[in-house]
C-alpha cells in the first residue's frame, strides 16, 4: 500500500512540476556517472581486444592516479598538476605491462590473470602505505567544482562536461584506431595475435600503447570523478572499476561502443535507483542492480549487446 501512495505523490507532483527539476537532475547525475564508469570501461575492453586478457588492476590504476593528483596539486597548479598525473599514469601502466604481463606473453592465460590480481594487491597496499590508509581531499578544481542552473536544477559543470569529454575522446579514439598504421595494427593484433606477428607486427610495442591508451582514460575519469567524490583511499578503484567492468560485459567486451553504451545505461538506472523515493528502501540495492545485471548476461547473453561470439584456435 506505501508504494502505491508513493507512486500516486510521484504522479501528483510531476504534474504540479516539482518532479521535473528531480528527473533532470537524475538524468544528468546518471549520465555524468556512466560517462565516468564509460572512461574506466575502454580500457578493459580494449585490452581484452587485444590480450583476451581482463586486466584486474585497471581499477586500480584509476586509483593511483586520484592519489597522484592529491599529491601532486600539493605543491604544484592544477593545470600543471592535472597534465602530469595523465604522463605518469601513462608510464605506470608502461611499466605495469612490462614488468607483469609481457613476461607471461606464452604462459597460460590463467597465469596472466593472477598476475593482473597480484599487481591490484600490489598498488592497493603501496597506495596503503604511503597514505596510511586515511582518506585523501581531492583537490577542489576551480570551474568543474562550480554550479550552474539547468531547468531550476543546480548542476556541477563536472557532470556536464563528463558527457561532452566521453564523447570527443571516444571520437579521437576510433579516428585512432581506424585511421592511423597504429590502429591498423592494433585491429591486426585483435583479429589474429599469431598472423599479426608473423606479419612483422610490433606486438609488444600496440600492446603497450594499448594499456597507455586505456590507463590514459582512466585518469581522465579519476579526475572527473573525484571531483564528485572527493575522498580517496587505496581501495576507492574497486568499485568503479568493477562496475565499469560490468558495463564492458554488458556492451560487448572487445567492442567500443559497446563499453560505452552499457557504461551509460548502468549508471542512468544505478542514479535513477539511488534516486528512488526513501520509503521504498531501494537505493542499497543500486550495487546489486550492477551485479545482477552482470549475472544475467553472462547466463541469457554471454557476448553482450554488441559483442561477436569467438572462438579459441585450437
Amino acid at each position: 500500500m506505501e508504494y502505491i501512495v508513493s507512486v500516486w505523490e510521484c504522479i501528483v507532483a510531476f504534474f504540479q512540476g516539482e518532479t521535473v527539476q528531480y528527473i533532470i537532475s537524475i538524468l544528468l547525475s546518471g549520465i555524468s556517472v556512466g560517462g565516468q564508469y564509460a572512461l574506466i570501461a575502454i580500457g578493459y575492453t580494449m585490452v581484452y581486444g587485444i590480450l583476451r586478457l581482463i586486466n584486474f588492476a585497471h581499477g586500480d590504476v584509476f586509483m593511483v592516479a586520484g592519489l597522484m593528483g592529491v599529491y601532486l596539486s600539493a605543491s604544484l597548479p592544477l593545470y600543471v598538476a592535472i597534465p602530469l598525473v595523465i604522463v605518469m599514469t601513462a608510464v605506470l601502466a608502461f611499466c605495469i605491462e612490462r614488468a607483469a604481463y609481457k613476461p607471461l606473453r606464452s604462459a597460460p592465460r590463467m597465469s596472466v590473470m593472477i598476475s593482473a590480481i597480484g599487481v591490484s594487491y600490489l598498488l592497493q597496499n603501496m597506495a596503503t602505505y604511503i597514505t596510511g590508509a586515511q582518506p585523501m581531499t581531492y583537490p577542489t578544481i576551480s570551474g568543474l567544482s562550480d554550479t550552474v542552473q539547468i531547468a531550476g536544477t543546480p548542476t556541477k559543470w563536472a557532470v556536464l562536461l563528463t558527457p561532452v569529454l566521453v564523447a570527443v575522446l571516444v571520437v579521437g579514439l576510433t579516428l585512432l584506431i581506424n585511421k592511423t598504421k597504429v590502429g591498423m595494427a592494433m585491429r591486426a593484433v585483435s583479429k589474429d595475435f599469431e598472423t599479426a606477428q608473423l606479419m612483422g607486427i610490433k606486438i609488444n610495442t600496440v600492446i603497450s600503447v594499448t594499456f597507455v591508451i586505456g590507463s590514459v582514460l582512466a585518469a581522465v575519469g579519476s579526475v572527473l570523478y573525484f571531483t564528485n567524490y572527493s575522498a580517496v583511499t587505496p581501495t576507492i578503484g574497486a568499485l568503479p572499476g568493477l562496475k565499469a567492468f560490468v558495463a564492458a560485459v554488458f556492451g560487448g567486451i572487445g567492442s567500443i561502443p559497446g563499453a560505452v553504451i552499457g557504461a551509460f545505461i548502468i549508471g542512468i538506472c544505478e542514479t535513477i535507483i539511488k534516486g528512488l523515493p526513501s520509503s521504498w528502501d531501494v537505493s542499497v540495492f543500486s550495487d546489486a542492480f550492477t551485479f545482477a545485471l552482470l549475472v544475467i548476461v553472462l547466463v541469457f547473453k554471454p557476448t553482450g549487446l554488441f559483442g561477436e561470439k569467438a572462438t579459441d584456435k585450437v
